[in-house]
């Protein structure tokens, strides 16, 4: 009887045992499931990088405490990673700062790369900044880098936002599928809509009314298939607590429309850039269209991919306004207005954002007077001026910090893809310090880069990217050191800091790339250039050559000590064929000159130096997969579903890197540093060119450089319409 009371006495505290745990485990587990689901896009970052070892994150979103600066706070005990910060974006940025710091991982365009430690040391950090936004993307990213990019892509790239700290991305995607539903309640036909299109690679420019219709038509698969893209690319942004920035109507409208609305004060514009583009035209601010059409792109907008807080609208993009000179500002005043004002009937609350890119390009219409007549009209907390061009205009100091309306800080550095070895990180971290010492900056609430071009240079970007937070106060050598550790997996030797404290000397001190845009010819280099007998004018390219030499020696010894799949090879790769193209540069000066000067047996013996270094240059790139034209060309031609399509979509990425378009200056603007272009393309054009050259020299004759020059384009339209890579005889 003892033993019965003493089971039944125990099997009830054996229930109320089992309550407890039951209802500790519930609300542990309850607590744990809801922090989880706060922060499950920022665990999934993590996970995506270092795999099973994610669960060692703990991850909390802890509402900041002033509601306006993003922050983050890291320790580790017990073999885990506590994280706790504003959002998830900044949640990312501290885990990679974390994983970066202890040499753990390293994330960049060229791979990431990963080592993991047994067990996670001791380390303790505080971050904070005092830019509410870190912006990124160009609207001409759009068109020179991501025009082939399928999710799995973009995935990876918004994985390097989250870490790199960026939410305010530019998000360009799918939307040509709203232009389409739009400009069909409008009355346009399947046909009309077809001839005003541009091909894929060429939308941004139609985007801001530069262009219509140049290498169409544009699949109807395109429109779907970037709306889907669309879609995820929000829902992960979004999730992250990413801010993207979405396109809004600005007032250009098709050719149909125009001639559909003859009653509607709409002006045909003079051609973009130098001419040969068809003419583009815009709907008057005051037009009663226009805010029925900005306000219904918004909505078919909103309903194919859900709310957004910022949209870029630029009416005047390299655009000179079609405004009266006798009521200028008020006509200004008035497109302002109305852009906001659309933005807002639609989506109110919401930020009209522009880029600040035309007050530097056209300085002489936008002066102080004409720029707050256009801004003039908006409240300041509505309007966001993303003034990205630093390292080539300082239209800030000039704008008056944009008369009270927000705007954003930052530079492009990278034009049209085209990758030449460069940038300044001492230029970068001092303008920084001195932009938040500045009692006049106003209101200046972001940061960033927007290139136009990505894939190149990545040490510019991490470093831009860790000064929002640091705020310039750690110093490039300590974060040089750190940086070059993780890089290649292990405490730098003296010798390859040595190489690399050059090569900031020589290549990574130049803020501007001035030789892309010589003489008013583009491409990177001479070599990249049209051919053209005036190069014997140029007056040589920025940086240090002789020091750049120093370093590629140092680095040429060095990498032997190294793996072969370590980043010192791909940095050796991107030294040398950066120097050897300066080489070609000067060797061709001189091949013009002796053959000019009826010097063959000189000539001679540079063309054959000429040939020789862009050959072995191009074989060099191999070690750069993806900086390759196959690459490049095969990514287009598989983003189409049928043979046809595929064809258009090549087209398109030649073209798009070498001819361009228009008649003007464009040609080479987005010439590219890869396998297969120094063979051919660049070196066949030249070869061409020196032999008629030589030619004229030998015979005694007047050289036609008009004739040689319009012979070239024609071999390069044949190059563009080639499906091949290889080099056309």
């Amino acid at each position: 009887m003892k033993r019965e009371n003493f089971s039944i006495k125990s099997e009830s505290t054996l229930k109320k045992v089992r309550l407890i745990f039951l209802l500790l485990f519930f609300f542990a587990f309850k607590g744990y499931s809801q922090n989880n689901q706060n922060t499950k896009s920022a665990f999934g970052v993590i996970e995506r990088l270092v795999g099973n070892r994610a669960i060692d994150f703990q991850l909390s979103v802890v509402e900041s405490k002033n509601n306006q600066t993003d922050w983050f706070e890291i320790q580790t005990y017990n073999n885990q990673v506590k994280i706790e910060g504003s959002n998830n974006t900044a949640i990312c940025y501290a885990a990679y700062n974390f994983l970066r710091d202890i040499g753990a991982v390293l994330v960049s365009w060229e791979g990431n790369r990963i080592k993991l430690p047994k067990s996670w040391p001791k380390y303790s950090k505080k971050g904070n900044t005092p830019f509410q936004y870190r912006e990124y993307l160009n609207a001409c990213t759009f068109g020179y880098t991501t025009p082939w990019w399928d999710w799995k892509r973009w995935e990876q790239e918004i994985d390097w936002m989250a870490m790199h700290g960026i939410n305010l991305p530019t998000a360009m995607e799918g939307q040509e599928a709203v232009w389409q539903e739009l400009w069909k309640e409008y009355g346009l036909t399947n046909n009309q809509l077809e001839a005003h299109f541009a091909g894929p690679a060429f939308l941004p420019w139609q985007r801001m009314g530069n262009i219509n219709s140049l290498e169409g038509p544009l699949p109807q698969e395109w429109f779907s298939k970037k709306q889907e893209l669309q879609k995820k690319i929000l829902e992960r942004m979004r999730a992250l607590d990413m801010h993207p920035v979405v396109p809004a109507f600005s007032g250009y409208v098709p050719k149909a429309f125009a001639e559909k609305h003859p009653e509607a004060k709409i002006t045909e514009l003079n051609s973009w850039s130098g001419g040969g583009f068809e003419s583009t035209f815009l709907l008057d601010s005051k037009d009663p269209l226009f805010k029925k059409i900005g306000k219904r792109f918004i909505e078919i907008y909103t309903k194919m991919y859900g709310k957004s807080n910022f949209y870029l609208a630029d009416s005047f993009n390299e655009i000179e306004p079609p405004v009266s000179e006798h009521n200028k500002y008020e006509e200004l005043a008035n497109y302002g207005s109305a852009i906001y004002e659309t933005i807002e009937e639609a989506a109110p609350e919401a930020v009209w954002v522009m880029q600040g890119w035309l007050f530097g390009d056209n300085k002489n219409f936008w002066t102080k007077e004409a720029t707050s007549a256009f801004l003039s009209k908006v409240p300041n907390d509505r309007l966001m001026v993303q003034d990205y061009a630093n390292d080539r205009y300082k239209v800030w100091e000039n704008q008056e910090a944009f008369y009270g309306k927000q705007w954003t800080y930052g530079y492009v550095h990278n034009y049209g893809g085209s990758n030449p070895v460069y940038g300044d990180l001492n230029f970068y971290k001092n303008e920084l310090t001195s932009l938040l010492k500045n009692p006049h900056k106003g209101n200046v609430v972001g940061y960033g880069a927007m290139p136009e071009g990505l894939n190149n240079n990545s040490i510019v970007y991490e470093f831009i990217y860790d000064l929002p937070w640091n705020q310039g106060e750690q110093s490039i050598k300590d974060w040089l050191t750190n940086y070059l550790n993780t890089r290649y997996e292990q405490k730098t030797s003296s010798s390859v800091f040595k190489a690399w404290e050059l090569l900031l000397e020589s290549v990574y001190s130049t803020k501007y790339w001035e030789t892309r845009w010589w003489n008013d010819r583009a491409g990177a280099y001479l070599l990249f250039k049209r051919p053209t007998a005036s190069i014997t004018e140029f007056k040589g390219n920025p940086g240090d050559k002789n020091k750049l030499k120093e370093a590629l020696d140092i680095l040429k010894g060095e990498a032997k000590k190294y793996d072969k799949k370590n980043f010192i090879q791909y940095d050796l790769i991107d030294a040398s064929r950066h120097y050897y193209s300066l080489c070609i540069d000067e060797d061709l000066i001189e091949c013009v000159k002796a053959y000019q000067q009826k010097d063959i047996v000189k000539g001679d013996q540079l063309f054959k130096k000429i040939e020789q270094q862009a050959l072995e240059i191009d074989k060099l790139m191999a070690g750069q997969p993806l900086n390759s034209l196959d690459y490049w060309v095969k990514s287009a031609a598989a983003y189409g579903s049928t043979p046809e399509v595929s064809k258009l979509y090549v087209k398109n990425a030649k073209t798009l890197i070498t001819l361009w378009g228009g008649e003007g200056h464009l040609n080479d603007y987005a010439s590219r540093s890869w396998q297969g272009m120094y063979k051919g393309f660049y070196w066949p054009r030249w070869k061409m060119f020196l032999e008629a050259l030589k030619k004229s020299s030998v015979n005694n004759t007047p050289f036609d450089e008009t004739k040689e020059r319009a012979l070239i384009k024609n071999w390069e339209i044949k190059w563009t319409e080639n499906k091949e890579t290889k080099h056309l005889e």
